[in-house]
């Protein structure tokens, strides 16, 4: 997860909650495609100061920014990713820099989700981490992937030439975005930051079902059926026995709770009455 601060945290859970949104229900390839939608934006951010500073300036009112933003990517990216753009350009931010690097994360995450759909998600996690030991015993490779000045067609052929047929697709097409636009930064802090993406969008993903006694398959798989429905993709469920929960399940998801369990209703139950 990225290190926001100030406006800036807020304003990315705002605009993680509009990706959300705009990836549900979506197949595998339509999140790819608002992926590589979101990293032209990040490429575009990165390249200059002067239109991040443009969609985070303070003085600048909402619909002047809506202008711009239609002006440089209407013709360039999908409605969706348009939406968000807009949504970001109305939000405050701690600085430009915390713009790029949100709307980074969003671009990761949209992907992850793509893995997520095909069943890949733990194996691009892996990939990646592992990808970090790759650089750190190869030094030649190290140093010419993680070049500021290298060759981004030249990059992106020996990440090809590497790792095609040997990771999973999402993998391949993360690194090759990596290595493309590091943005002066350092390689290994630029893959870490990927590798945390996925892992923050994989967490999301995790459903946390609290109940007194196991639930039965049939069960489980009607609450799996409920919240592939509610969420738009696949979930993890992980179950944990809480002698605490007074019939029905206690469900966390990402940051939600939907607390079904008897005990809680009586303590609303309660609540009411002494009102």
């Amino acid at each position: 997860m990225i290190d926001l601060g100030g406006n800036s945290r807020q304003s990315f859970a705002t605009l993680r909650g509009e990706l959300d949104e705009k990836l549900h229900g979506l197949s595998s390839q339509d999140c790819t495609a608002i992926s590589a939608e979101l990293f032209t934006v990040v490429f575009a951010l990165n390249s200059s100061v002067g239109l991040r500073r443009a969609c985070t300036d303070p003085s600048r009112d909402s619909a002047s920014k809506a202008v711009l933003i239609n002006d440089l990517f209407g013709k360039t990216v999908s409605r969706k990713v348009l939406d968000i753009l807009i949504e970001a350009v109305s939000l405050r931010w701690a600085s430009s820099v915390d713009f790029a690097s949100a709307f980074e994360q969003l671009a990761i995450e949209a992907e992850a989700t793509a893995a997520n759909n095909d069943g890949t998600i733990d194996r691009v996690q892996d990939e990646l981490f592992e990808f970090a030991s790759v650089l750190s015993d190869n030094q030649d490779l190290r140093r010419i992937l993680g070049a500021l000045s290298g060759s981004p067609e030249g990059k992106a052929e020996i990440i090809h030439t590497l790792l095609a047929e040997k990771v999973a697709p999402s993998t391949l097409r993360l690194l090759t975005y990596m290595v493309n636009d590091l943005a002066g930064r350092v390689i290994d802090q630029v893959l870490e930051v990927y590798a945390q993406a996925v892992a923050a969008r994989r967490n999301r993903l995790i459903v946390l079902v609290r109940s007194r006694s196991a639930l039965t398959s049939g069960q489980a798989e009607k609450l799996s059926t409920l919240m592939i429905e509610q969420v738009g993709q696949p979930v993890h469920l992980n179950f944990e026995l809480d002698p605490s929960v007074i019939g029905g399940v206690s469900v966390r998801f990402a940051d939600e709770l939907v607390d079904g369990t008897i005990s809680t209703r009586l303590q609303e139950a309660g609540r009411a009455l002494a009102i």
